[in-house]
């Protein structure tokens, strides 16, 4: 049963290594894209998103949503 705890504690800290390092990415990204005024920007009902660091909190809080619609808005941009 040991083995399984700790097999679990590793998949979860790799799970949470490789969010981190994906928000992080979308930061960085959207960053040097607004220096470049060019900012990845979306606009959901009246929440428009477009500054670096409103991505890097929803992609922090809700990933599973915002991290794809900051792909397409990204590629939809470029």
């Amino acid at each position: 049963m040991g083995n399984n705890v700790a097999v679990g504690l590793s998949v979860t800290v790799i799970a949470i290594a490789v969010l981190a390092v994906l928000d992080a990415w979308v930061y960085l990204d959207a960053r040097s894209q607004a220096q470049k005024n060019h900012p990845v920007s979306v606009q959901v009902g009246s929440l428009v998103i477009e500054e670096p660091r409103a991505w890097l909190t929803f992609c922090v809080v809700l990933f599973a949503f915002f991290f794809p619609l900051y792909l397409v808005a990204r590629r939809t941009d470029a």
